[in-house]
């Protein structure tokens, strides 16, 4: 086999699926999507893991499907992070400048101190992103490496997580083989996917929808402004229809996909659909706007949440570029119009971009997160967290031990 360029993996871990991206970029910067797989999540629970077994599992099974694909064997992987324990705050700090000029030094060490913040017990630093830098009374300035002053000063963005939940996530990985070369951020992740830097400069809101979480990051000026985590995601509408219409999880999100609609004054109240009952016996005949209505209550709370938090932020007139969807629940017809109403601003779904190669396969909203997972790569911040990655031999280690395990 010819040499390949080099390979970058993006495992996205949601609550209702797992997926795998093998991707290679090229000499010329291209990433070219090789390999893709996924498997149904059954272990996590609003982006934290609840069963360890099942979650280890479900990578395998996907990291498998996309090996075969892509023809290799993967070692490391990109990994994303979500639910209700992330947590962001914004920060400042201030150091004097002792030489002539501002070196990388000095940068780093104006960000080391304005992390330096008391945490909370039992949480641990994600990315620290810096938003811009003060040179004396020059502010607005988003690089002060060699500039001349005797004070800086930079505003950070940092992001926590719990330390279990990152734990759990690191050992997850680790249990299927595969070491961690970074832990991202997942908002941070299909931002790098699905965002334009026009927009990430003009002001921007991303709203993540995923399964159990609807994952938000406001941008201006080219710098992440906020972030945050409502409770509330794809599959609490899908609850909703379970519970509403009397059927089954799996038939409520069948019945989502396929009729779901997201304002129901915009259903004939004529049309009829098929919704077969809890048990399987009967299949009723209802009408398609009562499962508009019921997708329609959910996705208001769900926006005026998302208005609520951007407003309180001070945020929403900066926000020029508007609100940007992505997440599978994002396809839902209707729901950029539902937003934009609530929102008050102009509304799109985000589709990825930026790779080559069978970008078919990745064409949903839904892939977001494996995407900028894997373009995150050629973009990495300079300040990011970095796992303790266990090296091939404790991996393999790790597997003839499971191994004996079980034969012994």
């Amino acid at each position: 086999m010819a040499a390949r360029d080099k390979i970058v993996v993006g495992l996205d871990i949601g609550t209702t699926k797992i997926c795998c991206l093998i991707t290679e970029i090229r000499e010329n910067g291209d990433v070219e999507v090789i390999g893709f797989g996924i498997s149904e999540s059954k272990g996590l629970r609003r982006g934290l893991v609840v069963n360890m077994e099942q979650t280890v599992d479900a990578i395998r099974s996907c990291v498998e499907d996309a090996e075969r694909m892509a023809g290799i064997r993967v070692d490391e992987v990109y990994t994303g992070i979500a639910g209700g324990h992330i947590q962001g705050i914004s920060t400042s700090g201030v150091i004097a400048i002792k030489g002539d000029e501002i070196t990388p030094s000095d940068k780093k060490r104006v960000v080391d101190q304005a992390k330096d913040f008391a945490k909370p017990v039992g949480v641990e630093i994600i990315h620290v992103l810096p938003q811009d830098f003060t040179v004396d009374d020059l502010s607005g300035i988003s690089d002060p490496v060699g500039m001349a002053g005797s004070r800086l000063e930079a505003r950070v963005h940092i992001v926590t997580g719990s330390v279990t939940a990152v734990s759990n996530i690191t050992k997850c990985a680790q249990k299927a083989g595969l070491g961690l070369q970074d832990i991202v951020l997942q908002q941070i992740a299909s931002a790098a996917a699905i965002l334009t830097p026009d927009e990430m400069q003009l002001g921007v809101i991303l709203m993540d929808i995923g399964g159990g979480t609807t994952d938000i990051a406001a941008f201006n000026e080219g710098a992440i402004r906020h972030t945050a985590v409502l409770a509330l995601g794809g599959d609490h509408i899908t609850n909703d229809i379970a519970v509403g219409l009397r059927t089954p999880i799996a038939e409520a999100e069948r019945l989502k996909i396929k009729y779901g609609h997201a304002i129901a004054a915009r259903v004939s109240p004529d049309e009829q659909i098929e919704v077969p009952s809890i048990g399987g016996d009967t299949v009723n005949m209802v009408p398609r706007r009562i499962l508009a209505e019921i997708i329609e209550s959910r996705v208001e709370e769900l926006f005026k949440l998302a208005y609520t938090e951007i407003r309180n932020t001070g945020l929403v007139e900066t926000m020029s570029a508007g609100l940007v969807l992505t997440g599978g629940a994002s396809e839902l017809e209707g729901i950029a119009d539902i937003a934009e109403g609530i929102m008050h601003m102009p509304v799109r779904v985000g589709y990825p971009r930026g790779v080559k190669g069978l970008v078919e396969l990745v064409k949903s909203p839904a892939y977001a997160t494996a995407v900028g997972l894997c373009i995150y790569e050629t973009s990495r911040p300079e300040y990011s967290f970095r796992p303790k990655v266990s090296t091939s031999f404790e991996r393999i280690l790790d597997r003839m031990i499971r191994w004996f395990k079980e034969v012994f």
